[in-house]
């Protein structure tokens, strides 16, 4: 059976995309290959995974035409420059590196198709927001694909690349974000006598119903924010205290930060 889709790297979000795509049956681990230089990696996703992996990228762009580069940006030169990694016109190269814009692969690889992509690391539980750009010369095939392996993993839109930076902060960090306010929520249950496990599990259950319901039930935040809201009752002295002490103000610095960043990495 053919090799379908190469990793140039096998970290953890390598890893999780590799599981999402298996799970959902877009590939099987043997349509599937990966690189990376750490032989601890290598082991570990070709145990976990059933998925070959070799050492180098050269290796795996000689097996499949597709490669999706997720080492991490620092090194994403290093693959052109130093390993002397050639792509041709033949080749579709999906970045999930931060902040390493499409102009800088085209000037490595000026003949290959570039789609450059923000995910986010709930890929893991194939819960994943992701967006991504297309380069000048990535087809509509190309984007069916990207959307394709996207989408096994949780949703995927396309946007014009100068608006990834802002994906990055509203999809790509928010996550740690909402663990910490989870966090912060099971914590005063467990003060208040609930056990620390039971706590937690009611939080993060709570942050997905609240997720579902603002993607399927057609109401907007501040709609359903009333919708939980009793006059007199107990979420509308949670609401004050949260409206007094400026959540939305915080929470907008936190993303806008994450923004900032994004944009000077790029």
């Amino acid at each position: 059976m053919p090799v379908k889709i190469g990793f140039i790297g096998a970290g953890r979000m390598a890893e999780a995309m590799m599981r999402g795509l298996i799970a959902e049956g877009v590939y099987t681990e043997k349509e599937m290959i990966a690189c990376d230089p750490i032989a601890e990696i290598r082991e570990r996703v070709a145990k976990n995974l059933g998925v070959a992996v070799y050492e180098t990228a050269s290796e795996v762009s000689k097996l499949t035409n597709v490669l999706v580069i997720a080492v991490k940006p620092v090194h994403v030169s290093g693959l052109f420059e130093k390993e002397g990694l050639k792509l041709g016109s033949n080749y579709l190269i999906i970045s999930i590196a931060a902040g390493i814009g499409i102009r800088t692969y085209e000037s490595y690889v000026p003949d290959a198709r570039i789609v450059r992509v923000m995910p986010n690391h709930c890929c893991m539980v194939l819960e994943s927001a992701s967006a991504y750009s297309r380069g000048s010369r990535a087809t509509d095939a190309d984007i069916d694909l990207v959307d394709e392996i996207l989408s096994s993993m949780g949703l995927a839109f396309e946007v014009k690349e100068g608006d990834l930076d802002a994906v990055t902060g509203v999809s790509g960090s928010s996550p740690a974000f909402m663990y910490m306010f989870a966090e912060a929520i099971a914590d005063i249950g467990k003060k208040n006598g609930l056990p620390g496990d039971v706590a937690l599990e009611l939080a993060a259950q709570s942050m997905i119903g609240a997720g579902r319901m603002m993607l399927e039930s057609g109401m907007t935040p501040k709609e359903l924010v009333d919708s939980v809201c009793s006059p007199g009752g107990t979420t509308i002295e949670g609401v004050k205290v949260l409206e007094d002490r400026k959540l939305k103000g915080i929470t907008g610095e936190a993303v806008e930060a994450a923004i900032k960043k994004s944009r000077s990495m790029g």
